[in-house]
Order: C-alpha cells, then structure tokens, then sequence
C-alpha cells in the first residue's frame, strides 16, 4: 500500500502516520527525514540541496524528487509506505506520479486529516513540551503527572513561544492556502480519504481505515 498523508500543523497527522505505518506495516518517509540524511551522509544530492539550503533558497524539485525516488527503493518500502511531506505542490504531485509511472507504479490513496480550526488552535496553545527529553503533553488533555516536570526524564515542561493563537492562525492560512490545491488534484483523481480527528485518534484511525476499504 502506497500513501499519502496530508494534514494541518496541529492536526495529529504525525500521530496517525505513526499508527498506520504499525497497522500496514508501512515505511514512514519525512522528506525532512529524507533531508537531514542525504545532508549528514554527504550524498550527491545532499550536498546540492545543502548548497540552496546555505543560500536561504528553496531546494529544486528536481533534487527533493531524487531523494524520494532513491528512499522509494530502498528495503523498507517493499511493503508499502506513507509519504508525509511531500508531495506539498501540483508540480511536486506530478512529478511524483510521473516518477512512479517509470516503475509501473501509483499511489494507492491520499489520506487528508481533518480537524476544526478552533480544535487545532486549542489543543497546539494547552500543548506542553518538555525541554531535555522533547516528549510532548498537553495540560487539558494529556497533562503531567507532576506539573512542569516531565513523566519520562524529570525535565522542565514548558510552552513553546510559537505555540500561541497568532502563530496558530498564521500557519492554518499558509497550509489551506498551498495545500488545498494538492487535495483538489488528487480528489479528480478520487484518491482522497478523509480522516475525521475532532475527536480522538482512535476515531480517526477508524475513519481512515473505512475510507481505504471503500476504495478497494
């Protein structure tokens, strides 16, 4: 099974990448994962992204879409993966396809997470982290044991300056704005499975795992 996953900040999209990739035994692919590798590893093509990194530009598609293709092929993704991160363009999108095409290849679905913006902005603003260890609580939802110190290494927990009202609204805008294209092109495709996380994860996962049966 091939996926996609798409998702606002603050939408539990990485929480229910986590849960699928367990569930269908799929590989999890970040591009930033992707990145942060090709980078560290000082692969040709990390270190031509590194040379637009350093220069504060964007990194090409061309190169993005060689490090997704070589991640594609390595033993992990025999069984299948979920992409998180890309594609985040139409280009990137068809690129993708079109990459795919040359393997006799296709994406299976493209699972759209989807969360009230009010739900969003209320649950990253009561979201606490801790600052040695980075797990993640939340004071409504998921609180420490003991407040500010962290359950697992006794860290100091505290708010992350971004993880304000303002901030919130700000990416919400960006992301609706760059990625409802994306699901409108995969959508004329009917690829697009919707998972419904106003609730809990749980009832997402249900969502997502009724929307993949319907689509065979």
């Amino acid at each position: 099974m091939k996926l996609i996953i798409l998702g606002a900040p603050g939408s539990g999209k990485g929480t229910s990448a986590m849960v699928l990739r367990e569930k269908y035994s799929l590989a999890h692919i970040s591009t930033g994962d992707i990145f942060r590798s090709n980078i560290k590893n000082g692969t040709p093509l990390g270190l031509e992204a590194k040379s637009y990194i350093d220069k504060g530009q964007l990194v090409p598609d061309s190169i993005t879409i060689g490090m997704v293709e070589a991640r594609l092929k390595e033993a992990d993704c025999a069984n299948g993966y979920i992409l998180d991160g890309f594609p985040r363009t139409i280009a990137q999108a068809e690129a993708l396809d079109e990459m795919l095409a040359r393997s006799g290849d296709k994406i299976d679905a493209v699972i759209s997470i989807v969360v009230d913006d009010q739900i969003i902005t209320d649950r990253v603003t009561s979201r606490r982290v801790c600052e040695k260890c980075g797990a993640s609580f939340n004071v409504k939802y998921k609180p420490t044991k003991v407040e500010g110190v962290c359950d697992i290494c006794g860290g100091k927990v505290v708010q992350r300056a971004d993880d304000n009202e303002e901030t919130v609204a700000a990416r919400l805008k960006t992301y609706y704005e760059n990625t409802k294209p994306l699901i409108d092109f995969y959508q004329a495709k009917g690829l697009i499975v919707e998972g419904d996380n106003n609730v809990d994860s749980d009832s997402c996962i249900r969502s997502i795992e009724e929307g993949l049966k319907a689509l065979g």
